[in-house]
């Protein structure tokens, strides 16, 4: 009985050793097992919860950026719209511009040519009145009439040109 004593003994100090550890080393242990699962799920819970804001977050700046683009893009649209109208204005002034001035010039020239062919009118008049003062200076023959002429063609080209 001997054997028999020792298993029982064995026995109880066993059921004695379980009945402390599940009293005392027992609960401070799933309680850290416990501590150490909620750690982990709320770890693993908060990097999908910020992997999702991360992916939210690049879409929202990818929204962003290609709302700039397309502003950037209607600024330039404007722009070179803009540019084209001032081109177009700037084009239209210059040559009414120079259509201003091509009328005045033109004007310009109808005055001096004008003013010209007075002067000529003149000295072709006065050149008229001393060849009719020759004339009637002395008798004509033939001859004298066709130097007079001759002379009076010859004052007129010198005066023209």
């Amino acid at each position: 009985m001997n054997i028999n004593a020792t298993i029982l003994g064995q026995a109880i100090a066993f059921i004695i050793f379980v009945w402390f550890c599940m009293h005392y080393i027992w609960p401070p242990l799933m309680t850290a097992i416990e501590d150490r699962q909620k750690e982990i799920t709320d770890s693993l819970v908060f990097a999908k919860n910020a992997r999702k804001e991360s992916e939210i977050t690049k879409s929202n700046a990818n929204t962003i950026l290609q709302e700039a683009k397309k502003d950037a893009q209607a600024i330039i649209e404007i722009a070179n719209t803009r540019y084209s109208q001032i081109l177009e204005k700037a084009t239209i002034e210059a040559e009414k511009e120079r259509k201003k001035i091509v009328t005045q010039a033109i004007a310009r020239i109808n005055i001096e040519r004008q003013k010209v062919t007075e002067e000529l009118y003149q000295h072709l008049a006065l050149l008229t009145i001393e060849g009719a003062e020759k004339i009637l200076e002395r008798s004509i023959n033939e001859d004298d009439h066709r130097n007079v002429i001759n002379t009076l063609i010859t004052k007129l080209s010198k005066g023209i040109v």
